[in-house]
């Protein structure tokens, strides 16, 4: 792998709607992984996972209290919501909820 095929991929998610639909609706992790191989990415379940991890170090003490608080779905449309407040400054990437 790669980070290389991760940022591509995130890439490819920003700019193709019909893509990122396809990876909302995944069902589990196993089903992302095999969606980024569909689109001709080789990223394991290791690679989303370390991505994931980093953006959880990257929330802001509210974003984790709502995390902490049950407010994990209003987390994941925000985090895949590129228009969110919570991209300010930021490098805006898809990211994946560990289920």
């Amino acid at each position: 792998m790669s980070e290389e095929q991760l940022s591509a991929l995130l890439a490819k998610l920003k700019e193709d709607a019909g893509l990122r639909e396809k990876f909302q609706g995944a069902a589990d992790l196993d089903a992302v992984v095999a969606l980024g191989k569909e689109a001709g990415f080789d990223v394991s379940k290791a690679d989303w996972l370390k991505y994931q991890a980093q953006q959880a170090l990257d929330l802001s003490d509210e974003e984790l209290g709502n995390v902490a608080g049950g407010a994990a779905a209003a987390l994941v449309a925000a985090l895949l919501t590129t228009d969110s407040p919570m991209y300010e400054g930021r490098d805006v990437s898809f990211s994946v909820v560990t289920w």
